[in-house]
């Protein structure tokens, strides 16, 4: 593109609009889903008593039988611990200075603190895809711990998986290729009567493989959000529909992974640090990727500090709390998908 001479330069001002476009972050649907309707966090630990085995002394009888006497332990407690995540918002003053002007088109501090919370948010979403060991296992809790059968997290709530066979998630081998059988037998393996998954989530190679199995007349994209801890229809995350579950394609989610979740099991627990404030704005100066109707998505902030040896301010937004699942049988993943 040829640039314009002295005569338009020196008489002309240039437009800068007054958004940003993100080029850089893509869907972190499971997360703002989870963030979006968060829990309170209460205490130093979060405890679920789970029952993990039946009352074994029921028996028939007759006359004067005796009955049985002794009593039975059937509920254990999965524990969970809070932890945090942190992001840095930093500014020199003299860049401030500059920016609070008649010419300003965007404010500088409140992009920054935006494009800062988004940013973090994405970093999240890729923890809440892990299993929580990283950075000495201060890491939030993430789906790889939470659906799992025990073969690479043995624990879960601080129970054992071996000990308590029924905190097992089921976790099943594709051998490469997505079916819609596998998929059946998947979901009939989590639900029981009318306790069934909620949610299924793909990376985007999978969720183009069960487009692929559908018939032209299955493949009606529905809008799904989460609101509430409940599914509203409505214009949000696009997903495709499996016996009554929505599936959506989430670019966080595992490679090569379909999951199906019971989302009345699995919840994001949290609360503002002490002294810090709610985050209550949306991302409207940013436009590009999932975060710009989000309101706050729990973060807390800092507010401004003056470093003592520099003309700057910084400020933290930070994430308190954790991913927890009260009934890890009622999840699952197929693994290792690649083709059809």
């Amino acid at each position: 593109m040829p640039a314009f001479g002295n005569r338009v330069t020196t008489t002309t001002q240039d437009l800068i609009l007054p958004k940003v476009v993100d080029t850089v972050l893509n869907s972190n649907v499971f997360t703002v889903r989870q963030l979006g309707a968060a829990k309170t966090w209460s205490g130093e630990t979060i405890r679920f008593p789970v029952k993990v085995s039946k009352n074994s002394t029921g028996t028939s009888f007759s006359g004067f039988d005796q009955l049985p006497t002794n009593a039975t332990n059937n509920r254990v407690n999965l524990s969970y611990t809070p932890t945090s995540y942190s992001i840095t918002v930093a500014l020199p003053l003299d860049e401030l200075t500059a920016n609070q002007s008649d010419a300003k088109v965007l404010d500088l501090a409140q992009l920054e603190l935006q494009s800062a919370a988004q940013d973090m948010a994405d970093d999240v979403g890729t923890l809440f895809y892990a299993d929580g060991t990283g950075n000495s296992s201060k890491d939030f809790l993430g789906l790889a711990a939470i659906v799992d059968d025990g073969t690479s997290v043995a624990t879960i709530g601080g129970q054992s998986r071996s000990t308590y066979t029924t905190l097992q998630s089921t976790v099943t081998a594709s051998g490469g290729t997505l079916t819609l059988a596998r998929m059946a037998t998947l979901h009939s393996a989590v639900a029981s009567g009318g306790i069934r998954p909620t949610l299924g989530l793909a990376p985007e190679l999978v969720f183009n493989l069960y487009e692929q199995l559908l018939n032209p007349q299955e493949r009606i994209d529905k809008g799904i959000s989460k609101i509430k801890g409940g599914l509203v229809g409505e214009s949000g995350f696009v997903g495709l529909n499996y016996r009554g579950v929505p599936i959506l394609m989430d670019e966080k989610a595992t490679s090569g992974n379909l999951f199906f979740i019971n989302e009345n099991f699995i919840d994001f627990y949290g609360k503002p640090l002490a002294t810090y404030e709610p985050i209550k704005f949306k991302s409207q100066s940013i436009e590009g990727n999932d975060y710009s109707s989000v309101l706050g998505l729990g973060f807390a902030w800092s507010g401004w500090k003056k470093p003592i040896n520099q003309a700057a301010v910084v400020g933290h937004i930070v994430l308190f709390g954790n991913l927890v699942t009260s009934n890890p049988k009622r999840h699952g993943r197929l693994t290792g998908l690649t083709g059809v």
